[in-house]
């Protein structure tokens, strides 16, 4: 069964997309299937990997990205995967194994203009397809955006794992709180649709502090998410076996230039870069190994 892992914070800028692109990359050159599914309106996920040019003709088009799947007579959710997504400027696949469900910027009607029936809310439906396609795969990676609309609810219904992205600063933790409480009464509204055959509902399972600068000291941010983890965890409102990652991600200007180069960071070579590649790829690559591990 594949794992299926939502990558949230109720706090934007924290690297969350950088960060579930290069884990799934990383996870796929460890020989796994990954889906990587784009719920950020933003799109940021689907452009970095289509390439523009790719997601432009997408978005210009109107069809093919996830919102077509919400759309009145909507296609069928494996017709709309991008398979092998990451290629080369010839259309050749560089990473077998990376699939892509992208996003345009019209997923933004799914908060407004979405009519479905409220009997059977939008991330139901997502669920019910969503489970047929996981089984091509080993992961199943949300990139949610800092909310839990439409959009999120349909990664964190379908997931039984949350990871929140984290920086070492106080807005961080008010994120993740707010997340928490957010979580506990959309968990309440969609208990009532969740079988036994999902899995146990969604927790929150791990926090992964991102782009650390160089000379930055996170113990005293990392004691304060410690504890209110631990909190958390106590009143169960949080995995049992919940943790702060060991493998932290340092901040590098390689991982700007990856967006621009339409590649995760571990597929660029070592002369484009500048001499912090091999630290962060090593960590991104300790990250994936860390959550293999972390398995519920």
């Amino acid at each position: 069964m594949a794992r299926k892992i939502s990558f949230l914070n109720y706090k934007g800028g924290v690297g969350k997309t950088s960060l579930v692109v290069n884990t799934a990359a990383c996870l796929a050159a460890k020989g796994r299937r990954v889906l990587l599914c784009d719920f950020d309106t933003q799109s940021n996920a689907s452009i970095w990997l289509m390439r523009l040019e790719r997601w432009n003709k997408l978005n210009a088009g109107g069809h093919g990205s996830v919102y077509s799947f919400f759309e009145p007579g909507g296609v069928h959710l494996s017709d709309l995967v991008v398979r092998d997504v990451v290629q080369d400027k010839s259309g050749h696949a560089v990473l077998p194994g990376l699939d892509l469900l992208p996003t345009t910027f019209n997923l933004v009607d799914l908060e407004n203009e979405y009519n479905g029936d409220p009997k059977k809310p939008a991330y139901l439906l997502f669920q019910e397809q969503l489970g047929e396609l996981a089984q091509d795969y080993d992961y199943v990676l949300f990139d949610c955006p800092p909310n839990l609309l439409r959009a999120s609810q349909c990664g964190v219904f379908s997931s039984n794992e949350i990871y929140v992205p984290s920086n070492p600063d106080a807005l961080s933790l008010i994120g993740f709180t707010l997340l928490v409480e957010k979580l506990g009464r959309f968990q309440q509204t969609s208990a009532g649709f969740r079988t036994a055959a999902m899995g146990p509902a969604t927790q929150i399972r791990g926090i992964i502090f991102n782009s650390i600068k160089t000379g930055v000291d996170i113990e005293v941010p990392k004691m304060r998410m410690q504890l209110r983890l631990n909190q958390f965890k106590t009143v169960k409102r949080a995995a049992a076996d919940a943790k702060i990652f060991t493998t932290q991600i340092r901040d590098a200007m390689v991982v700007r230039r990856a967006v621009t180069l339409g590649l995760p960071v571990n597929l660029i070579g070592q002369e484009n870069t500048d001499s912090t590649r091999d630290n962060v790829v090593h960590d991104y690559h300790a990250l994936a190994e860390e959550i293999e591990k972390h398995h519920p």
